[in-house]
């Protein structure tokens, strides 16, 4: 099945470039920007990221566009880092995006995979190790933004334990419990405690 692609270019000429390279591609059906509402993904081609480019990020995100590749001329670990804030799926340089490129990471961006140019990936894991060690750590937080407690009531309230049976496992009051799972559904705007579990579930923690 194909998936469906816009590209968006505040560049009418970039924007054209890369719809060409697209077109005609077996994996991919290249819609207007006026379909993006039905696309899977979207690239995003611009020189760099700045200001500009990350704020096209986060407009298409908050309309309902589900995953962003940038396509950007330059990009450095900072461009990266704000790209990947902002809530980009997939990085590709626009002096490696041949159309085998291009649909290659569409296909795997649509599958909920991400794409790192390879150089930068090192970079980037290594700072992700920083951020766990120097600044999560110390403050008993993980990656997820949960501390190990809350991990620990999660496990026992995704088994189905009660608020007194997970209280008495964890030598905890049953006040404890419910403050930690209050504590959670509130920072993550969560509903339930269902949530509260399929998130931890989500993050890979339970």
């Amino acid at each position: 099945m194909k998936v469906a692609v816009c590209v968006y270019s505040s560049d009418p000429i970039l924007q054209a470039g890369v719809q060409a390279q697209l077109r005609g591609r077996p994996e991919v059906d290249v819609l207007e920007i006026a379909e993006v509402d039905c696309s899977k993904v979207v690239l995003v081609v611009a020189d760099e990221v700045d200001e500009t480019t990350v704020q096209t990020i986060r407009t298409l995100l908050r309309n309902g566009v589900l995953r962003v590749v940038l396509v950007v001329s330059r990009l450095d670990d900072t461009g990266l880092l704000a790209g990947i804030e902002a809530g980009s799926s997939g990085f590709l340089r626009r002096s490696e995006a041949t159309p085998e490129r291009l649909c290659a990471t569409v296909v795997a961006t649509a599958a909920g995979d991400g794409s790192v140019p390879p150089d930068l990936l090192g970079r980037l894991l290594a700072h992700v190790g920083h951020l766990q060690t120097s600044v999560l750590a110390p403050r008993g937080f993980t990656l997820s933004g949960l501390s190990q407690r809350e991990i620990d009531v999660l496990k026992l309230v995704a088994e189905g334990l009660e608020t007194l049976e997970i209280a008495q496992r964890l030598c905890y009051s049953e006040r404890t419990v419910k403050g930690v799972i209050h504590d959670v559904t509130t920072r993550f705007r969560l509903k339930n405690r269902a949530q509260a579990v399929a998130y931890a579930v989500r993050h890979g923690v339970i």
